[in-house]
């Protein structure tokens, strides 16, 4: 070896005599016969062992690599078996008639083999994996071990929250459907035929949150009751679980005759009619006569049994960092809130506005001028501000999505205690695209000067296109286009919120105060939630701080501490993944001063998918490190 490094330094000597000034390989030949000879096979000797060396090297690399892609597939596969609905949005059919089985012996079994899974990847040798497997492997083990840290809570008792559950997230089953073959729809109705076991699962799941203490608190759930009853007494042939019969009175398949299209849809109305419907009406009659009447009175996640752990974990998981308590995360929300404030009270001032906060406030509120009088006024104005960011994304992103999206109401049934807007996603071989919803229920109550953060963070650049993106990932296990850590996701839409003032999205000073409004609306999250669920607050303490603090309506102000309250430790996510990212961004431009390219940098946070912040913050690292290179290896 050491002759092939200095076979191109002639000067590169160690003796005298002859071939003294000429490379080491050189003179080899000058020395005498055996002498040489002794020294070529000591040199080959040398060689050899050295390709020896390398060739064991990749074999241990082949080795890990191949340890790691068999146990993902292993992981994968058994996502697909434990989980049919998402086996059918992967575009999986082997799972199309069945439902995710719910039942205790379910959840346990899950919880056992994602605790060896998560052992067998603990025990790999991660130095001989490329760095994008070291990546996954990263990102998996993230996964495996939140679920099993989570599963000993047994979460499965509370299926529900304020806003959403297993009654209502069931609707969008065949969204995630491919219907392209009359099988397609074959497996569909034995999916449907499956329903009411499923349902009546979750009632004895709940039944036995019941009897162990672990429920939701009484003080949120009448405003639930209008969703439960929306399932129970919706016509058949408006429930959207129908939809894709009702479809066929209109866009009929080319390779369905009428006759077989009207056969399928007396089947599903008979399966409606006979089992799904009464299931609906069986599990509304138990919420309101028995869940509501036992339900805790107890408010916060810490009054649980073995509460203060659990909201523990749920702070690390939702804000994916081990470094942070409920009394760390209270206080930067209280430092946010103080900053926020500030910079309100900025924009009150160039407004020349003559009263105080609180009145300026109620004048929002209130003012006829800030509302629009029917959802199709409402649903026009989103789109078109939508259309005009779309516009100027391209000089704030190198790389955007494929996948287009639409802007919608929130369907009817979720409305009256939904947030304002919500993004809902698509596979990326379906025939449609992403949505932004907008909520159109108490239009008094959706005021205009907040719509614009609202679409730069469901839409765009906020969910769809990071969603979109990582559904675009190539090469990655499939479990990677599917992760979603919440303080990447929601940290990134709340980030696309204040870009949006870069991007010329903002129009007027009350638009800008309905963006700050937003923001304080995030910070608040993270002071109420650690109040509630760890400090002892009380409902009305939570709304009045949020409403005192923000612009948002009393009713949203009331919907989204219902919120919190049903779903600990999620409200976290937003701010904790907006700082960070403002705060790499920072780091970035510092370090790479004019060098910096906004671009490069907004495809850097989303090449990768949803990443856990310890990731994010390595992966950033790496791109200033390579910005830099570059601009020295071109100076």
């Amino acid at each position: 070896m050491t002759a092939n490094h200095h076979l191109n330094h002639p000067g590169a000597t160690t003796g005298t005599g002859p071939g003294s000034c000429l490379p080491e390989s050189a003179r080899v030949i000058c020395l005498r016969p055996v002498v040489r000879q002794v020294l070529l096979v000591l040199m080959l000797a040398c060689g050899l062992f050295g390709n020896l060396a390398l060739a064991a090297e990749s074999t241990a690399a082949n080795a890990a690599e191949q340890a790691f892609a068999s146990l993902a597939e292993d992981y994968w596969a058994f996502q697909l078996q434990e989980n049919p609905l998402l086996a059918s949005r992967m575009g999986n059919k082997e799972h199309n008639d069945k439902l995710p089985g719910v039942a205790p012996a379910d959840h346990a079994r899950r919880q056992q083999q994602e605790q060896q899974f998560l052992q067998r990847l603990r025990q790999l040798d991660q130095s001989g994996l490329s760095a994008q497997s070291r990546l996954n492997l990263q990102i998996l083990e993230f996964i495996l071990r939140h679920d099993v840290a989570l599963a000993k809570y047994q979460g499965w008792r509370v299926p529900i929250l304020s806003d959403s559950g297993f009654h209502t997230n069931i609707n969008f089953m065949a969204r995630g459907m491919r219907f392209g073959g009359m099988q397609d729809y074959q497996d569909y109705l034995a999916r449907l035929q499956a329903l009411p076991a499923w349902l009546n699962q979750h009632v004895a799941n709940m039944r036995q949150g019941i009897k162990d203490g672990v429920t939701q608190p009484r003080a949120i759930l009448d405003n639930m009751k209008p969703s439960f009853a929306a399932q129970a007494e919706t016509a058949y042939s408006e429930h959207p679980l129908y939809q894709p019969f009702a479809r066929l009175q209109t866009a009929r398949p080319s390779w369905m005759s009428k006759a077989e299209a009207e056969e399928l849809q007396q089947k599903a109305a008979a399966v409606f009619r006979e089992q799904i419907t009464p299931a609906f009406v069986a599990v509304n009659d138990f919420f309101v006569n028995e869940y509501i009447p036992a339900a805790r009175s107890t408010l916060g996640a810490s009054a649980l049994p073995d509460g203060k752990d659990w909201y523990q974990a749920q702070i690390q998981y939702f804000t994916t960092r081990d470094d942070l308590t409920a009394a760390s995360v209270h206080q930067m929300g209280q430092d946010e809130v103080k900053r926020i404030r500030a910079e309100m009270q900025q924009i009150i001032d160039e407004l020349g506005y003559d009263g105080d906060f609180a009145s300026f406030i109620d004048h929002l509120r209130t003012d006829e001028q800030f509302y629009v009088d029917t959802p199709e006024q409402l649903l026009k104005e989103a789109s078109w501000i939508a259309k005009r960011i779309d516009g100027v994304l391209p000089g704030y992103f190198g790389k955007l999505p494929r996948q287009p999206y639409g802007v919608e109401p929130v369907p009817a049934a979720l409305a009256p205690n939904y947030t304002t807007g919500r993004y809902s996603g698509s596979p990326l071989d379906a025939d449609r695209g992403g949505y932004y919803w907008v909520n159109t229920f108490a239009l008094d109550k959706r005021p205009l000067y907040n719509l614009t953060a609202l679409t730069l963070h469901e839409a765009a650049p906020g969910h769809h296109t990071q969603s979109a993106l990582r559904l675009e990932m190539e090469d990655v296990p499939p479990y990677r286009q599917q992760f979603y850590p919440h303080a990447f996701g929601e940290g990134w839409a709340l980030y696309a919120e204040k870009l949006g003032v870069e991007m010329g999205i903002y129009q007027t000073p009350y638009d800008h105060f309905g963006r700050l409004s937003y923001e304080m609306w995030r910070a608040c999250r993270l002071v109420i939630d650690t109040g509630i669920h760890a400090m002892g607050w009380t409902r009305e303490q939570a709304q009045d701080y949020l409403a005192s603090n923000t612009a948002l309506s009393l009713l949203n102000v009331r919907t989204e501490v219902d919120r919190y309250i049903s779903w600990p430790g999620q409200a976290l996510a937003y701010k904790i993944g907006e700082m960070t990212i403002v705060d790499l961004r920072q780091q970035a431009e510092q370090a790479l001063g004019d060098r910096f390219d906004l671009r490069a940098f907004h495809d850097a946070v989303l090449a990768d998918g949803g990443l856990p912040m310890k990731l994010l913050r390595e992966r950033i690292a790496e791109f200033i490190q390579t910005q830099s290179n570059e601009v020295s290896d071109a100076k």
